[in-house]
């Protein structure tokens, strides 16, 4: 049975929803023009002080970061995963908004490959990036830590922010830092497909840009972490995106803007007040561990294999679980 919710109840889940989504569009601009208007204030001394920290901490976040329980734990969150309603099926695959379909071994490390981007990646927040989902209770001794657009982390005050949240910078030396300098049971949650894949974001299409992204998968190998593929079914289904076909000019814009930013502006609308997605389960299944041998150097062949593997692997995850989470057997995943 479903437990019918109250009005507060929804409230809280819509708010808590909507400021997420704002963040995400517009804390980064607002922390900046914030920063710049003290300076022409009375209250220039503490622009004038961050900065000075700011340039003595500025490796901290390849580093290991800020991360702190208290941030992951915001009931917020909670609110926040309860806003995408909990699909049930007679099978036990989808019950939850994170599926579990292997074991990780908490003396090893892991890179989760996460699978596709959407709009923001509500999915793989959620799930690694707040507790609110049970990963510690799931895989018990193994810590999850999103990697991110590392120039997020060269915002003043955001990066405060999202390092408390143990969000790190997809970079190479954080990633060497998270992989051989935190001891074991680290999973590393990287989102492949990033700005490229959130342009092909839309409801019904299973698109995930991985073919020439081969960087994680030599990582892998350079710390023999294991590989590990992530599927966030419903994600595309979060929002409506105005899609521009190839060529186009709307597109061309697109990847100028992606290619000097590092992230895509997309054109999207939500379900109300435009900016709230629409009520759609989100399920996150993460797959079965690749094991994967360390290599100080890697050759290509080496990061070819277990790249195909890693290819299959998620293939045969999406195809294995997409009718218990929504989709129907004609629904096919296509890897550019």
């Amino acid at each position: 049975m479903t437990k019918v919710k109250t009005q507060w109840k929804e409230f809280l889940e819509a708010v808590s929803v909507l400021q997420w989504v704002l963040s995400f569009l517009f804390l980064g601009v607002a922390c900046i023009i914030l920063m710049v208007y003290f300076m022409f204030t009375s209250l220039w001394p503490l622009s004038t002080l961050y900065f000075m920290w700011l340039v003595m901490d500025w490796q901290t976040p390849e580093r290991g970061g800020r991360r702190t329980t208290f941030v992951r734990k915001w009931r917020v969150w909670e609110h926040f995963r309860d806003f995408f309603p909990v699909k049930f099926s007679h099978s036990n695959t989808c019950k939850n908004q994170l599926v579990k379909t292997g074991e990780l071994n908490p003396n090893k490390n892991y890179i989760l490959g996460c699978h596709p981007h959407g709009i923001m990646s509500a999915g793989a927040f959620t799930c690694f990036s707040t507790e609110s989902c049970g990963f510690n209770e799931m895989f018990p001794g193994v810590r999850s830590s999103l990697a991110i657009l590392a120039g997020l982390f060269r915002i003043p005050l955001l990066r405060e922010y999202i390092m408390c949240a143990g969000l790190y910078p997809v970079s190479k030396p954080s990633l060497a830092h998270l992989l051989s300098k935190s001891g074991k049971g680290n999973a590393v949650v990287i989102v492949i497909g990033g700005a490229a894949e959130s342009l092909a974001s839309s409801p019904g299409v299973n698109i995930v840009v991985m073919r020439q992204r081969k960087g994680f998968v030599r990582v892998a190998l350079e710390f023999g972490a294991d590989l590990v593929p992530v599927y966030s079914f419903g994600e595309n289904e979060l929002f409506r995106q105005v899609i521009f076909s190839d060529g186009s000019l709307g597109r061309r814009l697109q990847d100028l803007f992606k290619k000097i930013m590092g992230f895509a502006p997309c054109l999207f609308v939500g379900e109300r007040l435009a900016f709230l997605p629409y009520k759609t389960p989100v399920t996150v299944v993460v797959g079965s561990p690749i094991s994967v041998p360390k290599r100080v150097t890697p050759t290509e062949e080496e990061v070819d294999h277990y790249h195909r593997l890693y290819m299959e692997a998620l293939s045969k995850l999406f195809h294995e679980h997409k009718v218990s989470c929504g989709l129907s057997e004609t629904h096919k995943l296509r890897i550019i």
